[in-house]
């Protein structure tokens, strides 16, 4: 079998109501651009029916679809990971299973693909999230503009296109925690975005909860930039400076006023603060060291139940 001009890699996560409604959206947009394709579901350890939905979507479409069953729930990342590992196409699409990115916006990252582009980036119009996902949202992108050099409108659309040659750069990487949208932004040279639709979830619930979101987005700035140490760093040398000319302040009034128990809770105040200081800095380093220790344990970053394919891919 010859390889395909497409990949599209969809990560599952207990979307087993869902999938019957994406797949009656997902093979006609894809039939309709008129090229050879193959769909990558990667089942990210599903505690639902998702794994027997998605062998019967296998069984009656066996020629465009591939699936890879996971041990275990590795997050989505990772999960995407396994499953562009396994991709031939010369262009990659990543996408949800929830529908709220359309599958019909597809043809439009592959027309940016076929322009040259081997990273393209997506902005959802009109979201359609409830109110504290897109200001939280919002504050992290701005957050993570003013700390790294990547520059992504919508970190949280993963309706991305990739060419061939950042997906064989990401493919080479081992990294165990990473985010893949600034992975491949940082290896790709022609960059572009584009404005898609953006729909409410056609099934089930989401499974970013706002605990998730903050770990995902860790992830993305220490994995991506060294400025959150740097800061801590930095902060540490500015209130060590305060604190010399305090104590120095303090030393020249205990000579001219003499012993004084005034400012005592003002004090205390201080001392707290600085101590809240301290824990934040301490967990900022923490964040890194746990991540040299992920990695240097060197555990295989997921483990395949089963892979599904024809036996002429």
């Amino acid at each position: 079998m010859s390889a395909p001009d497409i990949s599209v890699v969809i990560p599952i996560f207990n979307e087993e109501q869902g999938l019957p409604l994406l797949c009656a959206r997902l093979f006609p947009a894809l039939d309709a651009l008129r090229r050879p394709y193959e769909v990558i579901f990667i089942d990210d350890g599903s505690r639902d029916g998702s794994a027997a939905a998605l062998r019967a979507i296998f069984a009656k479409r066996r020629d465009v679809v591939r699936v890879l069953l996971l041990r275990f729930n590795v997050g989505q990342h990772l999960a995407i990971l396994a499953g562009l590992e396994r991709t031939r196409g010369r262009h990659v699409v990543t996408l949800d299973a929830d529908l709220q990115n359309p599958p019909e916006e597809i043809g439009r990252v592959v027309a940016e693909l076929d322009a040259g582009h081997d990273f393209v980036g997506t902005v959802r119009q009109l979201r359609q999230d409830v109110w504290w996902r897109r200001t939280a949202s919002n504050l992290i992108n701005a957050i993570r503009d003013r700390i790294t050099d990547i520059r992504i409108t919508d970190q949280g659309c993963m309706l991305r296109g990739y060419g061939r040659n950042v997906v064989d750069a990401m493919n080479a990487c081992e990294e165990v925690s990473t985010f893949v949208p600034a992975l491949a932004y940082g290896f790709a040279t022609r960059r572009t975005e584009i404005p898609v639709a953006h729909e409410e979830r056609a099934a089930g619930e989401t499974k970013y909860s706002l605990y998730k979101l903050i770990r995902l987005n860790f992830d993305l700035m220490t994995g991506f930039s060294l400025v959150p140490l740097q800061l801590v760093s930095l902060f540490g040398l500015l209130v060590s400076m305060i604190s010399l000319g305090f104590v120095a302040y303090l030393a020249v009034r205990r000579i001219v006023m003499g012993p004084e128990a005034e400012g005592l809770f003002t004090l205390f105040g201080i001392v707290t603060f600085l101590i809240g200081v301290l824990l934040f800095g301490l967990g900022i380093v923490g964040e890194y060291i746990g991540r040299i220790y992920q990695q240097v344990r060197r555990r295989p970053r997921y483990l395949v139940l089963e892979s599904l394919q024809d036996d002429r891919s």
